[in-house]
Formats: C-alpha cells, sequence, structure tokens
C-alpha cells in the first residue's frame, strides 16, 4: 500500500508509460522475501528498474539530508524496523548542493510531512518530490528495499 501523501497524478501517468517496469517493481516487493534478501544491488532490467537493499541504524536527524533525483523514482520499503521519512515539494525547496549527474542526486533545506515509515507502507518518490529518508526511530535495526525505477519525461 503507497503511503498517504503520494503524488497520485505522477505515479499514473508513469505507471502508464512503463507499465512493464512498474510491474517489475511491483513483483519484485510482492514475491521476494524482504525479510531474508540479503543486502546488496539486484538488477531485474538493467538500468531501468533496480534494487538497493541495505540494513542498519537509521540515522540522526541532524545527519540526514533532503534529497531528489532526476533520473529515477524511489520506491522505498521498510521491510524490518522503522525509519522516519520526509517529504516536500520540489518546488518549495532549496537547493544546498548542486545535481550531480554522475549521482543522480541533489540536496536541499526544506520544510516537510514526516511519516514513521514501517513493513507494510511503501512510499514513492518522483523527481518532483524532496525526500529525507534514513532518520533513526528507536535506534534499533532497519532493512529497507529501494526499488529504483528509471523515470521518463
Amino acid at each position: 500500500m503507497p503511503y498517504p501523501g503520494i503524488d497520485k497524478k505522477e505515479f499514473e501517468s508513469q505507471y502508464q508509460k512503463n507499465k512493464a517496469w512498474w510491474d517489475l517493481a511491483f513483483k519484485y516487493l510482492k514475491e521476494t522475501n524482504l525479510e531474508t534478501v540479503a543486502p546488496g544491488k539486484y538488477p531485474l532490467d538493467g538500468d531501468n528498474v533496480y534494487v538497493s537493499v541495505t540494513e542498519g541504524p537509521g540515522k540522526p536527524f541532524e545527519n540526514t539530508n533532503w534529497e531528489s533525483h532526476r533520473k529515477v523514482i524511489d520506491i522505498q520499503y521498510i521491510a524490518r524496523g522503522k525509519e522516519k521519512m520526509g517529504v516536500s515539494p520540489l518546488s518549495k525547496a532549496t537547493v544546498t548542493k548542486a545535481y550531480d549527474e554522475k549521482r543522480d542526486v541533489a540536496n536541499y533545506s526544506a520544510e516537510g510531512k514526516y511519516y514513521v515509515a514501517e513493513p507494510g507502507v511503501m512510499y514513492i518518490f518522483f523527481p518532483n518530490d524532496a525526500h529525507r529518508p534514513s532518520i533513526n526511530v528507536d535506534g534499533k535495526s532497519i532493512k529497507k528495499v529501494v526499488v529504483k525505477v528509471r523515470y521518463i519525461e
């Protein structure tokens, strides 16, 4: 289930532009045992759809950054534990670190809405969403699965 703040219009647009990539991403999330999959990077369709699995503690709030991507959409899912995530419209964010083409990331300062992400809810962040993931909630280990789907203009 997606989080309540998802940009439904953008999701519908992106889904219609490449249904196969989205179906592949959702199939992975549905059919993979996310509790046991090892940390690492897993290509599902080359650079069009790939998965990054991480495990470890969240970061203190002050050690996290607002970010956005231009080339990919993040589907972030907490498989185990809790993590705080922020989201803000990119139009209301101020660039603090210019876009890095190679890393496909820019950083910002922003005010946003925060959610406590837990298993059962996926967070989908589009290029027009500044997001601030990886914020520690309770000091416990977090297992996180991020599926990256290439963005189509």
